[in-house]
């Protein structure tokens, strides 16, 4: 990376990446036998593996990209109090407007789906606003992302300064630089976490009691803050690029049965295990730094265009593909054929929800648009915006 301060396309193209992974994950859980809002006739193991490769590092990569980006967005704003005021409204008003209008209806067909429920949208509003049903409601389903987000945010605005002084500093410096501290030190606090946090308070999405994935997220968040704008840091990722992609695929395959060949269910054997585990996420996250880096680095109208649509895609994404699925696998279709439908017209429901909002000013603010310019809008800023989530967890 030559000029740690221009922008970084190839994180931009990862960060649609993350995204779109997202959405397609939300996609696989309607399919999956793990618990999620509405599931469809045809549900299956068969894509468990490709989801579970995901897991442990689809968000965490989204979380470091969102802590390179608030580094950037951070550095170039006119003052602390202002940037905070301005990220409060980008992030608060589609997460309100989220929970009191667009989320609603994911969980209205998943109780009707159920049999908790069987009276229309309109009987069901008041009842979700109050909390008067099987489920907690009003809720963010999907969107607990950018609740954290904003929290993470405003904690790290206030110690911005602190914290660049830190990745000035000269221990920080000779991790930066050294490739095999990049790769083996960092996964030490994740494997800390596991161990302790993960087991005090398992994730719940709701913010308050959800301690070990406030420890997760707000690290790699941190991880990423500081290393940004550090020319030693990407190229470390640069040269760690082929050891990284070897690695992730060995510990991905044959990790967890060597470890368990080798040492049984001692504690040594689990203490390994679990290293082999965070070791995977992070190296799987290194590895698509690293080809970001090296194969993704240009703009293109592309990128432009879908940089400023992926957030706006996310926060609608969920929604539409919860009511497509839930009448899709009424009539049957077939596994192939449903899933291709569900596919197109989730894929198709964010691009008609991007363009309607990026021409109607408030629409648009609400559904996560941040630049109002007309048919045209175009985004100057950096990429803005989850850890290890488990199989079973349903958001995210």
């Amino acid at each position: 990376m030559p000029d740690i301060d221009r922008r970084h396309y190839g994180l931009d193209w990862l960060r649609l990446i993350a995204f779109g992974l997202l959405i397609f994950y939300h996609v696989g859980m309607f399919y999956v036998p793990w618990f999620w809002h509405v599931k469809s006739n045809y549900v299956s193991p068969a894509a468990e593996p490709l989801m579970l490769a995901l897991n442990p590092w689809r968000l965490a990569l989204l979380f470091f990209i969102s802590g390179v980006a608030l580094r950037f967005a951070v550095d170039k704003a006119p003052s602390a109090r202002r940037f905070a005021v301005a990220r409060t409204r980008i992030l608060g008003l589609p997460l309100l407007f989220g929970v009191f209008v667009l989320v609603m209806p994911q969980t209205y067909f998943q109780l009707r789906q159920s049999g908790d429920f069987s009276g229309s949208i309109l009987d069901f509003y008041l009842p979700y606003l109050q909390g008067r049903l099987p489920v907690f409601t009003p809720t963010w389903n999907h969107l607990w992302y950018i609740a954290y987000l904003l929290a993470y945010t405003l904690l790290i605005i206030p110690v911005a300064p602190l914290l660049r002084r830190a990745a000035r500093s000269r221990l920080f410096q000779r991790y930066a630089r050294t490739p095999a501290a990049i790769l083996f030190l960092t996964i030490l606090p994740f494997m800390g976490y596991e161990a302790t946090l993960m087991h005090w308070f398992p994730i719940t999405d709701d913010f308050i009691h959800d301690w070990g994935q406030h420890a997760h997220r707000l690290t790699i968040l941190l991880l990423g803050f500081l290393v940004a704008k550090d020319r030693g840091f990407w190229n470390s990722v640069g040269r760690l690029l082929p050891i990284t992609v070897v690695l992730a695929i060995l510990l991905h395959f044959w990790g967890e049965s060597l470890a368990r060949a080798v040492l049984g269910d001692s504690v040594a054997g689990a203490t390994v295990r679990l290293a082999f585990q965070v070791l995977y996420a992070w190296s799987c996250i290194l590895a698509m730094l690293g080809f970001g880096q090296r194969y993704l680095d240009r703009p293109s109208k592309a990128l432009q265009y879908l940089t400023g649509a992926i957030f706006c895609y996310y926060v609608v994404h969920q929604t539409i593909t919860v009511v497509a699925g839930y009448y899709l696998t009424q009539l049957h279709l077939g596994v192939w054929r449903e899933f291709t439908l569900l596919v197109a017209i989730t894929v198709f429901g964010c691009v008609i929800s991007y363009e309607l909002g990026r021409r109607t000013g408030a629409f648009g603010v609400l559904i996560g648009i941040q630049n109002h310019r007309g048919p045209v809008a175009k985004r100057e800023s950096p990429s803005d915006e989850r850890a290890p989530a488990r199989p079973a967890q349903a958001e995210a």
